[in-house]
């Protein structure tokens, strides 16, 4: 049985690495050649012409999620479901953080930029691994984080990458020799406050939400100048006025959520001044619609996570697809999944902009979510209205049972479903991938109030002892809903999908494998073991005329799952 651990205890971390506050002082490591003086990059130049078209092109991956539309496709088709079989290794780039790795490299022009847990980031060839610089961020006094001390990745925009660290900070380097340009404060880490997602950025914009949800934090997406780290914008995704929203008895499937909105309204009317408090965090990436200047994102669930009692209402914009303006960070529109959860269901997997069919066969511009539920939904980008929501990706039992002192069982458990895992999209056969959960739960919940940004669960969620816990990489046509097909795993799954102009889907699993599916059929055509969890975001690219495909292997905190600290990059045998 895995140990699951999915929240960690605030943690007081005092890190000795090297990096003071004045730029100047910072720690980078530059390797030096034989004998001779440190290996240095050229400067990149990532226009914003790049970053608009790099989902149409098959050199670079110049987003965590192929492109703003965060479809995780890449079009190229030199590694492909006739020759698969044949990949292997071309080099293994072993950090010197031996924890979990979700991330997801950049790579511009053959050099790839990576993260590590505790906010490192090595610049590297990308065809052999050579290290060109180790930059190590130094923590402030306190980090508070939920889920393991992750980084999901940097942004890049010009000559500059962009970076969220532990203790909440939002840092630019030179992207050519890993010194600092700027950095400055996202939040308080001693309220609750951290980063672990990668940035976007868009038109001179850094984009970063904040975790912080299981802390009593409010959340936020904010918008940061990329020239000197000002800030420009901030969307809270908790209102100040309003977070009671309709007083809905339905989830978005349409099912009563078993909610006591009597006794809600009567408490709600003793205290209304609970939104500081409420939760909300973003975890990952938003969609970016360029033509409509609209971002999209989820939001993840209100504080405390069991304990609906202390924040009576529907607690806006938790577990919701939100909409907002890039320039101004106006609020456009709104859709909740789960009013009021106490179920810890937030919606968390990265939004991913698709055309897809409405009621009446019409194709329109759509956003998809990926849900903990086990369902995708899929919404018109315009309006937020939901469209259809797919058949149900694993079992569901007890939906929507309210949490008791001794514990109520329900599937899904709190992991979903998709937890943070981005799922990808093939063009060709009409499907979304969506790496989900099969973990049997009960929920628990007692009486807490507001510890001052320490750990605020309100109760627990358990793991049944002897039950089976699994995983499933879903096929879901975004069209219909329908399941086109279905890979079961002996683990559950969490990480990535990507899929390529190859026919191929490759995502990796908690035992060390990582595997390439058929994108129609869901056959498996190869597998490999790295040694470690294979529980990050894999990506692909091409040098020269080879094509690359690179996954990190460092495990998983979240569950448990065995830590280490390589990059494995494979490529065809000449």
């Amino acid at each position: 049985m895995l140990l699951i651990r999915h929240f960690l205890p605030p943690v007081a971390l005092a890190c000795a690495l090297a990096a003071p506050t004045h730029p100047a002082a910072q720690e980078v490591q530059r390797p030096r050649g034989a004998g001779g003086p440190p290996m240095i990059l050229k400067s990149p130049n990532v226009t914003q012409g790049m970053l608009n078209e790099a989902d149409r092109q098959s050199v670079n991956w110049l987003h965590t999620n192929g492109g703003y539309a965060q479809q995780r496709y890449y079009p190229g088709s030199q590694i492909n479901a006739g020759n698969v079989k044949r990949l292997r290794p071309s080099f293994m780039f072993q950090t010197e953080v031996n924890e979990s790795m979700e991330t997801a490299p950049v790579v511009v022009d053959g050099v790839m930029y990576m993260t590590t847990s505790f906010n490192h980031v090595y610049a590297l060839d990308a065809t052999t691994g050579r290290q060109f610089w180790h930059y190590k961020h130094k923590m402030g006094p306190i980090t508070t984080f939920c889920c393991g001390p992750n980084n999901r990745g940097v942004a890049i925009e010009g000559g500059k990458l962009f970076m969220g660290t532990l203790d909440a900070k939002l840092v630019a380097l030179d992207a050519r020799t890993g010194d600092v340009v700027w950095q400055t404060e996202i939040a308080d880490p001693e309220k609750g406050y951290s980063e672990t997602m990668a940035p976007t950025v868009a038109d001179g914009k850094v984009l970063i939400g904040t975790n912080g949800g299981e802390y009593g934090i409010r959340g936020f997406v904010k918008a940061f100048d990329a020239r000197d780290g000002k800030l420009l914008w901030t969307f809270y995704t908790i209102p100040e006025k309003g977070h009671e929203g309709v007083w809905a008895e339905n989830d978005a499937t349409g099912r009563n959520m078993k909610r006591n909105i009597p006794a809600e309204k009567q408490a709600l009317a003793r205290d209304s001044n609970f939104y500081q408090t409420l939760g909300g965090g973003v975890w990952m990436n938003p969609a970016v619609d360029l033509k409509t200047r609209t971002i999209f994102f989820v939001v993840g669930n209100p504080s405390p996570d069991l304990f609906g009692a202390e924040r009576p209402g529907d607690n806006l914009y938790t577990d919701s697809m939100v909409a907002v303006d890039l320039d101004t960070g106006q609020y456009k529109w709104h859709s909740q999944y789960i009013a009021h959860d106490v179920w810890d269901l937030d919606a968390v997997s990265p939004p991913m902009l698709v055309d897809a069919k409405d009621e009446n066969g019409r194709m329109i511009p759509a956003v998809i979510h990926g849900g903990k539920t086990g369902h995708v939904y899929v919404h018109d980008r315009a309006t937020g209205r939901l469209i259809r929501y797919s058949e149900a990706m694993i079992p569901q039992e007890n939906m929507w049972v309210q949490p008791t002192a001794t514990g109520a069982r329900m599937l899904p458990g709190a992991n979903g479903g998709v937890e943070w895992s981005p799922m990808a999209f093939s063009p060709k056969h009409r499907l979304a991938y969506a790496l989900n959960l099969h973990q049997p739960m009960t929920y628990h919940v007692e009486d807490a109030k507001y510890p001052g940004g320490k750990l605020w669960l309100g109760g627990a969620f358990k793991a049944i002892e002897g039950e089976q816990q699994w995983g499933r990489l879903a096929a879901v046509n975004v069209d219909t809903g329908k399941l086109a097909w279905k890979f079961d795993t002996e683990q559950p799954l969490i990480g990535g999908a990507l899929a390529t102009g190859g026919d191929l889907v490759f995502y990796g699993e908690g035992n060390g494998f990582i595997r390439a599916l058929h994108a129609g059929t869901g056959q498996k055509l190869w597998e490999f073991n790295c040694g470690a969890g294979a529980n990050a975001m894999p990506v692909s690219y091409m040098v020269g005329r080879k094509q690359y495909v690179a996954m990190g292997c460092g495990g998983n905190t979240q569950l448990d799952f065995k830590r280490g600290n390589t990059m494995v990059v494979f490529a065809l045998p000449d």
